[in-house]
């Protein structure tokens, strides 16, 4: 039961990150856009204050979800639940991707 609970624990500590990163770029009082891809220099944006708020309600939104997909850790062992934690992130990754690509960076990229 301990070693569940640690996992479960760790997974929340990563998530959290994602929900840490979310608060920070509602709250930035920087004038810079939130980045999403690494390494990649962020594209001219219209409107700053909107699109970091989308990216915070992306990042915010993609934390919970992904503390939500760690909870088979706590289930029995050998439970087929476990895959939610095996394929939800990755599948969450995705879509992440996705509605970055297609609907944040769509709206808000200066033409």
């Amino acid at each position: 039961m301990t070693g569940r609970i640690i996992g479960f624990l760790i997974w929340c500590i990563a998530g959290a990150f994602f929900f840490g990163m979310g608060i920070f770029c509602l709250f930035s009082k920087k004038a810079r856009p939130m980045g999403f891809w690494a390494n990649v220099k962020v594209f001219e944006v219209t409107d700053l204050k909107k699109y970091n708020t989308a990216m915070a309600k992306l990042f915010c939104t993609f934390g919970i979800v992904f503390i939500l997909f760690g909870l088979p850790l706590l289930a029995e062992q050998n439970t087929g639940w476990i895959l939610l934690s095996v394929v939800g992130p990755m599948i969450l990754s995705i879509t992440a991707m996705a509605v970055y690509t297609i609907v944040i960076e769509k709206k808000y990229r200066k033409k």
